[in-house]
C-alpha cells in the first residue's frame, strides 16, 4: 500500500497530477482543499520535486486502484475520517472537500447540516449522516488553521489577519489573492465577527465565482 509519495511533478491536470518517483508515474487525485498546495508548482522532465501523503484505495468496480494526495498528514487522516460515514466513498470524498478542512471540520462539531449541504454531492441526507458519524470525532481538526498559525507576528485577536495568513501559509494562495479573498468576503457581509465566519464566506465566495 502507498501512503506517501515523493518525486517529480510530470503531469498536471485540474484535479490529478502524475508524479514520477523510481522511475514510475503515479497519477494522483486532487481534492479541492489540496490543489493549491501544487497550483504553482513546475511540470515536465524537469518538474518541481512534489511530496504527497497519500490514501490508496483499491475499489472493486475500479481496474486500478485510487491513488489521493495531500500536503499534509493532517488532511489526509481527516479525509479517511469523512469517508467512515456511509455512503461517501473516496471518489464521492474527493468532489465533496472543497473547503478547508477546519471550516468543514467545525460545520461537523456545530451540526451545520446547511453548511454542509453547500459542499459539492452532499445533499440533506449526507449531511445528517456525516453529523451523526462524525460530531464529537472532528474537533481537532476544527483547529488547524489556529496551529498553523501559531508563530505569526499577528495577534489571535485580529481574526481577518488570521484568515489571511491561513489562506496564504496554509492553503497555498497568494499574498494579494488571498487579500482579494478577504476582503470581498468582508465586502459581501460586514458583519463578519469571527474566523469561522469569515471563511464560510471566503469559501460561498469563491464556490459562486467557480459556478
Amino acid at each position: 500500500m502507498i501512503s506517501y509519495l515523493e518525486g517529480r511533478l510530470l503531469r498536471k491536470t485540474e484535479d490529478r497530477i502524475v508524479v514520477l518517483a523510481g522511475g514510475v508515474g503515479y497519477e494522483v487525485l486532487l481534492p479541492a482543499l489540496s490543489r493549491p498546495s501544487y497550483r504553482s508548482k513546475r511540470a515536465g522532465k524537469d518538474g518541481d520535486w512534489v511530496e504527497l501523503y497519500v490514501s490508496y484505495h483499491s475499489p472493486e468496480r475500479q481496474p486500478r486502484p485510487l491513488l489521493v494526495g495531500f500536503a499534509s498528514e493532517l488532511e489526509r487522516e481527516f479525509f479517511e475520517r469523512f469517508i467512515t460515514v456511509e455512503d461517501i466513498g473516496p471518489s464521492a470524498a474527493v468532489k465533496a472537500l472543497s473547503a478547508p478542512v477546519p471550516v468543514i471540520a467545525r460545520a461537523i462539531e456545530r451540526k451545520d447540516t446547511k453548511f454542509l449541504r453547500q459542499l459539492d454531492g452532499i445533499g440533506p441526507r449526507k449531511a445528517e449522516k456525516i453529523v451523526a458519524t462524525l460530531n464529537g470525532r472532528v474537533g481537532k481538526f476544527a483547529l488547524m488553521e489556529e496551529a498553523a498559525d501559531a508563530g505569526a507576528e499577528a495577534p489571535p485577536s485580529d481574526f481577518q489577519e488570521e484568515v489571511f495568513e491561513a489562506l496564504v501559509g496554509q492553503f497555498g494562495h497568494s499574498r494579494l489573492e488571498a487579500q482579494r479573498m478577504v476582503k470581498e468576503a468582508l465586502a459581501r457581509n460586514p458583519t463578519l465577527g469571527s474566523a469561522e465566519e469569515l471563511f464560510e464566506e471566503v469559501y460561498r465566495g469563491e464556490k459562486a465565482a467557480g459556478s
